[in-house]
């Protein structure tokens, strides 16, 4: 048995020889152009790992500066959330039914003002929200606790500014610019978000103050169509009033026409009558003097 194996890699050290030996027929020219296409394709995705690695460096860029923002001075973070509120409240509503930093009657300046037929009134928006604690939420539950009171208390200020009765509607809303935080909040403090719905202070993200918003606008639009509409069936009723009157006034001269016919009708009787007369009386002969 062991003979046999011994023979075989004989054989297939043999045939590796052979092939080995075989003259080997190189193409220069194909060689290059295949060098030439590799170097190439390595530039090409150079270049794409480069572009890929710019672009990673400034997302991280961009993430840095918005966590700044969310956790650097309590300005900054107010100027991101107005500016993201304009943003979405821009796009999405018609100009003339919402007002940014306007003055109220009673001398607030909320962050945006939604314009809405009384009732229910304008709607009134707010972008602050209090993240001095939020940043370190999960170190100590004094932290969980002092979140949860700073988010009741701006609730209440929300709701005591914002909620003016027969000026204002009923509700207001508390805007989030991060889902995140929105999330959290609703998560892990389920106590804070019935407490503004029970003082009708309505916590809006992103993502949900879009819906809001676009409900509001479908609702703006149809009670713009029932008023026109309403418009229209009113000058309509003018009209059809106008219109009996002429129909009346038509009618009184058309029996001022049919009267003047038959007395004119009378008359020509009369001079048919007279002339024959006068005829005769022309005929008869008085004898001359």
């Amino acid at each position: 048995m062991t003979t046999y194996i011994l023979i075989l890699l004989v054989v297939i050290v043999v045939l590796l020889i052979a092939v080995l030996m075989r003259p080997v027929t190189v193409d220069l020219s194909a060689l290059r152009e295949d060098n030439s296409r590799l170097r190439e394709r390595l530039a090409e995705r150079l270049g794409a790992l480069a572009q890929n690695a710019t672009e990673l460096k400034n997302i991280s860029a961009d993430i840095a500066n918005f966590k700044n923002i969310l956790m650097g001075n309590k300005q900054a973070r107010g100027t991101f959330g107005e500016r993201q509120l304009e943003d979405i409240v821009a796009d999405i509503m018609p100009p003339e039914t919402y007002a940014f930093q306007c003055v109220l009657e009673t001398g607030v300046r909320p962050d945006c003002v939604i314009r809405l037929p009384y009732p229910p009134g304008d709607m009134i928006i707010d972008s602050k929200f209090p993240l001095e604690s939020y940043a370190r939420l999960h170190e100590d539950n004094i932290y969980r606790k002092q979140f949860e009171l700073d988010v009741r208390k701006h609730i209440d200020a929300i709701a005591e500014k914002y909620i003016i009765p027969g000026r204002t509607a009923e509700s207001a809303m508390m805007f989030i610019a991060s889902e995140s935080i929105f999330e959290t909040l609703h998560r892990e403090f389920p106590g804070a978000v019935d407490y503004a719905a029970r003082k009708r202070v309505f916590i809006v993200s992103p993502s949900t103050l879009w819906a809001t918003l676009n409900t509001i606008r479908a609702v703006l639009s149809d009670i713009k169509i029932k008023r026109v509409a309403a418009q229209i069936k009113k000058e309509l009723d003018y009209l059809l009033t106008d219109l009996g009157r002429l129909a009346d006034r038509a009618g009184n001269l058309q029996r001022h026409f049919d009267q003047t016919t038959s007395d004119i009708d009378q008359l020509q009787t009369s001079i048919k009558k007279i002339t024959p007369r006068a005829e005769k009386l022309r005929e008869l002969d008085f004898g001359e003097e």
